[in-house]
């Protein structure tokens, strides 16, 4: 697995900047491509009689306006990223249009809205739903969007398909680390886990991969927190997870660790499904 081109998602509501640099230092370090990506809903619903045609007039505005924040958006896009980086955008569902778009890319960066800014889905993207639908590595930056040193990762381990997915998908990263930590916590018992793990740090090591595993004790209350603590013990800006779950279905899909992991912005979360 190797990174040749990098997608950054932005937000019509923010400045292109902070993330275009975040990303375009990633694109530097695997000599990939950098695509910019941005997209918005103009569509409305007004109730009503008469709704329709009030809506029509809603949408035409909202459309001159995202059209306007587009505009603006590539143009500092291509400032900050330069000539050799490619831009594209639509008027529509950002999760959707960005997980279709999604096929062009090997990895895609996005990140939690910039403080101030509505998290309306119309304008932003639901980083759940994007990775469940969009089957590419999604990079969730940290908040703070710094230069994502990733000398030490953490590997939130868990035996499913989706963990061992991101686990590979994850490799460019984790080849380039001095230490990853691949971190389970037990659940039935430990030779289970500490056998299933064990394969895991085999098979990173076998790829070149400075790696080693911890299996932590049942009867954590908040498996996010024992990760993010984890990670912030060893100096750790980049945590490694699957989307765990056994249904397609969004509110079932993402409980316990996976749903509070993608809120938590005080580290850069790397996730497969």
């Amino acid at each position: 697995m190797i990174f040749n081109t990098i997608m950054v998602q932005l937000d019509v509501d923010s400045s292109a900047a902070p993330r275009t640099t975040y990303a375009l230092e990633l694109a530097r370090r695997f000599e990939a491509t950098l695509i910019g990506f941005a997209a918005a809903d103009a569509y409305v619903f007004v109730p009503g009689d008469d709704g329709g045609v009030a809506a029509a007039e809603i949408m035409r505005q909202r459309r001159i306006e995202i059209e306007d924040r587009l505009k603006i958006l590539r143009e500092e896009f291509l400032s900050v990223a330069g000539d050799d980086a490619s831009w594209r955008e639509e008027i529509g569902d950002p999760t959707r249009l960005l997980a279709v778009h999604a096929r062009a890319a090997d990895l895609i960066v996005t990140g939690a809205p910039a403080k101030g800014v509505a998290r309306d889905h119309d304008r932003v993207i639901d980083a759940g739903t994007l990775v469940l639908s969009a089957g590419r590595p999604v990079l969730l930056a940290a908040d703070q969007l710094a230069q994502l040193d990733r000398k030490k990762v953490v590997v939130a381990w868990k035996d499913t398909r989706e963990a061992r997915r991101a686990v590979t998908d994850a490799l460019p990263f984790l080849i380039g680390a001095q230490e990853v930590l691949v971190a389970t916590i037990e659940e039935q018992n430990q030779r289970d886990a500490r056998e299933s793990v064990g394969d895991v740090v085999r098979f990173l090591m076998r790829h070149g991969v400075k790696a080693r595993s911890e299996v932590l004790g049942g009867g954590h209350a908040d498996t996010c927190k024992t990760v993010t603590e984890l990670a912030r013990g060893m100096g750790a800006e980049l945590v490694v997870a699957g989307g765990y779950g056994h249904s397609r279905f969004r509110e079932w899909a993402f409980g316990g660790m996976t749903r509070s992991l993608l809120q938590k912005g005080s580290v850069n979360r790397l996730f497969s499904n």
